[in-house]
């Protein structure tokens, strides 16, 4: 059981959940909507709105926030101003056993606009994609750019595996990240003609003789309109759509999408009562794969289901899993029309949702399961770990990679998820976010934690730990174990805990079992006063116990 669920045990009434597949039961009631937050804006709001669009909340960033108003933080986070990060760069060492190896290309510049098609070449180049963005995670800027970049990448489902060559993956991730705080439709359009997506689905064997149906069919159901009750396209909408997206093909010496007239089906397609029965005229020459395209969009987000059925991820990913009704009129059906009216600008919907009561509803806080990123990203950042300059690429890229595998090792594989609907997480009712917690990914997880509070990850001479001494310094009166343990829990552990809880943590650890505070005042004063090792490692060790000991509480797995 979740918090969300313990709070509302003792009012539960069943409702039925609105998805995209199908309905369950849930017991929750939330009637809040979307009309604008006007309660308090406390460390404690802006640690959830931060933890929710960023990976983690730094003390920094909820410190820089409070100077703003909740509509001034929301319009921030949705409009970065900081430039994109730069491309990936060749770290791995040149092969020698590869057929083609790219040797052309001196280590610390990009390999993006490299054409290479060497299969050696091209693993280490998708495992040099993920590394990066991996750092890009950790070096975000204070926006939600980053967050949603991974919901984008997750909604398109590609496996960069299948996709083969790590610059299409990059140009792909790339595209979304161009797009990812812009326009949903031109987002769509851009990704049905991107070569990675044709060559994941099979978009570039779409030929009028023999229409291939793949990016046909996952375009309604997994892109835009969801299989839910109120998306009744049907079989033939989906052949038909398949012949208006023939002829697109991947030019392999220029890594570019071209549309081969010869390939398309000239016929009018017809669509079914869904889509008004709409008739997408056949076209000739070299524009028609464009000009069809067009239509074919037009068409699908004419419809009401495309707007509902994206709001409903965004509710998802964003606030939480279960969609009851009153959370469907109240919040999905007011970010569907803002979404329409605003021509499917993506910042509207997100604006109207982070800006409202609803998504600052108590229980709608704390009761999220932190997904693999939320959890190994969030915690770097939120306890300031520190890596090397950008410039070290050698380094950082080794440090990267542990932190990648490190959340592989607990679930999430970034851009290779399972299949084309992308992490079960986010779809798969009735467990949804529960997935990412079992009995292989908990205690992995609290290794990591362990690792990161003691040890550390080291390369080349340089460690990236938890630095707790000049992490709880942050605070306003860290000699004080109450005021140290309340301050740390509004980051680290967001749940309420009681009293009693919290005195017999402070007696165990940082008292050592002593009955007074001075036990640990007198540490920390000595330590200030004079920094030697000793009176480093007496305090330290303490708050090792003290964090490994939060890290590894269930709760803390809470977002």
């Amino acid at each position: 059981m979740d918090r969300r669920d313990f709070l509302t045990a003792k009012r539960r009434k069943k409702e039925r959940i609105i998805s995209h597949t199908s309905t369950t039961e849930s017991p929750r009631r939330i009637t809040s909507g979307v009309n604008p937050y006007a309660g308090p804006w406390t460390e404690n709001e802006i640690i959830h709105l931060l933890k929710r669009t960023m990976f983690g909340a730094k003390k920094a960033d909820v410190d820089y926030f409070k100077t703003r108003t909740v509509s001034q933080a929301v319009d921030e986070l949705l409009n970065p101003t900081a430039p994109q990060p730069g491309p990936p760069v060749k770290e791995y060492a040149t092969s020698t056993t590869a057929t083609t190896p790219d040797s052309n290309i001196a280590q610390g510049t990009t390999w993006v606009n490299d054409i290479n098609s060497d299969g050696t070449v091209q693993s280490q180049r998708r495992a040099s994609y993920k590394k990066w963005w991996t750092g890009m995670l950790i070096n975000q800027d204070r926006s939600i750019r980053e967050k949603l970049l991974m919901f984008w990448v997750d909604h398109f489902g590609n496996e960069t595996i299948d996709v083969g060559l790590g610059n299409w993956v990059y140009m792909q991730h790339n595209l979304l990240r161009q797009y990812v705080l812009g326009n949903f439709r031109q987002m769509v359009d851009a990704i049905t003609k991107d070569v990675a997506m044709l060559r994941y689905l099979n978009g570039y064997l779409n030929v009028a003789s023999a229409p291939d149906e793949n990016y046909a069919r996952e375009l309604m159901e997994l892109f835009t309109l969801g299989k839910g009750s109120g998306s009744q396209y049907t079989e033939n909408d989906v052949k038909e759509a398949a012949k208006v997206l023939t002829g697109w093909q991947i030019n392999g010496t220029t890594y570019t999408s071209v549309f081969n007239a010869s390939r398309h089906s000239t016929v009018n397609k017809t669509f079914s009562a869904f889509f008004n029965n709409t008739v997408i005229t056949g076209r000739t020459g070299a524009t028609a794969g464009q000009l069809e395209l067009n239509d074919l969009l037009n068409m699908i987000f004419a419809t009401q289901e495309s707007a509902k059925f994206i709001c409903r991820k965004f509710y998802r990913f964003f606030v939480y899993y279960a969609i009851d009704a009153a959370t469907e009129t109240n919040v999905i059906e007011p970010m569907a029309t803002a979404f329409r009216n605003s021509g499917y600008d993506i910042k509207a919907p997100l604006a109207l949702l982070f800006k409202s009561e609803h998504f600052f509803d108590v229980l709608n806080q704390n009761c999220y399961i932190k997904n693999p990123a939320d959890h190994i990203i969030g915690s770097l950042r939120e306890m300031n770990a520190t890596f090397p300059p950008l410039t070290d690429w050698d380094t950082n890229y080794g440090m990267w990679n542990f932190f990648y595998a490190s959340m592989v090792n607990t679930g999430q594989n970034l851009h290779d998820p399972p299949n084309v609907s992308g992490m079960p997480a986010y779809y798969q009712e009735p467990s949804y976010h529960e997935i990412w917690i079992n009995s292989d990914s908990l205690p992995k997880r609290n290794q990591f934690t362990d690792t990161m509070v003691n040890t550390g990850f080291t390369r080349n001479g340089q460690r990236v730990i938890f630095n707790l001494v000049p992490w709880v310094q942050q605070f306003s009166n860290p000699g004080n174990p109450n005021d140290l343990i309340d301050d740390a829990l509004k980051y680290v552990f967001r749940n309420q805990l009681s009293y009693e809880s919290k005195k017999a943590i402070k007696t165990q650890i940082l008292l050592s079992n002593q009955l007074y505070d001075y036990y640990w005042t007198n540490a920390w004063t000595a330590y200030m006063a004079n920094p030697t090792t000793a009176n480093f490692n007496t305090v330290n060790n303490r708050l090792r116990q003290l964090f490994q000991y939060f890290f590894n509480l269930s709760e803390y797995q809470l977002s």
